[in-house]
């Protein structure tokens, strides 16, 4: 008889693997509003000009970056919020509507947002663009020198 497997040895390779999916859920919550938290108070204390949620964000991709935080310890909260992600913005657009009859007063700073907007949508699309083209292959390069 062998001895008792430790969840770090199952198939799945992890102890959190093991969990019950609501615990892996909350746990991975938890993780976010602590990088959430943890940027708010970096913020704050450096006076940064940067929202604190922003701040969190980045050492949150820092800290998966360099695997201090693994992805799958956060992937079912990720998922579950994006799937509502939607719900998330009725807040903020019935805020809009609300105020939608300012009109004339606010046309100016809608055209600036938008136009913001489009400029930074094209700028972060060719740059994905031109990030994930693919290297030719090093025999067509040197077909294309000579």
């Amino acid at each position: 008889m062998s001895a008792p497997r430790s969840p770090a040895d199952r198939p799945g390779g992890s102890v959190t693997a093991a969990l019950p999916a609501p615990v892996r859920f909350v746990l991975g919550l938890a993780l976010l509003w602590s990088f959430a938290a943890l940027g708010e108070a970096l913020t704050r204390a450096l006076h940064l000009p940067l929202p604190g949620p922003v701040a969190g964000m980045l050492l949150l991709w820092l800290a998966l970056g360099v695997g201090a935080v693994r992805l799958h310890w956060l992937q079912g909260a990720a998922d579950s919020l994006l799937s509502i992600l939607g719900l998330l913005f009725v807040p903020a657009t019935v805020g809009v509507i609300n105020y939608f009859s300012a009109g004339a007063a606010w046309g100016l700073w809608l055209l600036v947002m938008t136009a913001g907007l489009l400029l930074g949508a094209g700028t972060a699309g060719l740059l994905a663009n031109r990030l994930l083209r693919p290297l030719p292959a090093q025999g067509q390069r040197e077909e294309e020198q000579a």
